[in-house]
């Protein structure tokens, strides 16, 4: 049965060209519309991303590392941040991890101590003044985020906010010193758009290293 995924398919459909061509339609609407959507973002949350990028960049090349965690889709996102930033398609590989990416430590901290615990414990573990902390949301209102968000600050990292909707909790912690919120209300959509801002943040951060707009610091480490 795919009515529930795909509720313009009639349960009686009988032509494979015709369910080709729903099909096909319906993908390139929601191509035409997650464009947008990250066009758009991209454009009202320019200057956000820049200040954010710079910060990093900053970070960076002060010998920091990056920190990417989410939860569900958004868990396979900050994998995917990590791996854009640590094994780049071009320029130099900056550190970085994805605290989603260890299912022992997850399901440790998940089962001693609790959910809501497995970044900022990890953080804990882990995480040093300089550092940056990303966490990636739909909702932005995930527990266990707003608590390594916090954790994080207590402990000196620079924090970085992605959040859909209206940006949630993220939106109102001053335990995020940096947010971008794609304005949606679907998840697929938001992830998308993330995806896309992720990479303006990956870029920006290389451009600010390469123009040694990162204060007293210099180029790369």
């Amino acid at each position: 049965m795919t009515d529930f995924l795909y509720p313009f398919i009639e349960a009686d459909e009988r032509d494979p060209s015709a369910l080709l061509a729903d099909l096909a339609r319906s993908a390139e609407s929601k191509a035409t519309e997650s464009a947008a959507l990250a066009t758009a973002t991209l454009d009202q949350a320019g200057a956000a991303i820049a200040e954010a990028a710079t910060a990093m960049a900053r970070r960076f090349a002060a010998g920091g590392r990056l920190f990417a965690f989410g939860n569900g889709g958004s868990s396979t996102d900050a994998a995917g941040v990590a791996a854009l930033f640590l094994r780049p398609p071009a320029g130099r590989p900056l550190p970085a991890q994805s605290l989603a990416a260890d299912e022992a430590v997850l399901t440790a901290l998940g089962n001693d101590v609790g959910f809501d615990l497995v970044f900022s414990r990890q953080l804990i573990a882990h995480g040093r003044p300089g550092d940056i902390a990303l966490g990636l949301s739909t909702s932005g209102s995930s527990d266990n985020l707003i608590v390594a968000f916090a954790e994080a600050r207590r402990r000196g990292l620079l924090t970085v906010g992605l959040a859909g909707f209206d940006g949630g909790r993220m939106a109102a912690s001053n335990d995020v010193e940096h947010r971008v919120v794609v304005r949606s209300d679907s998840v697929h959509r938001i992830q998308e758009a993330q995806a896309a801002v992720v990479v303006a943040l990956w870029e920006g951060v290389h451009r600010a290293l390469d123009a040694e707009v990162v204060g007293g610091h210099g180029r790369r480490p």
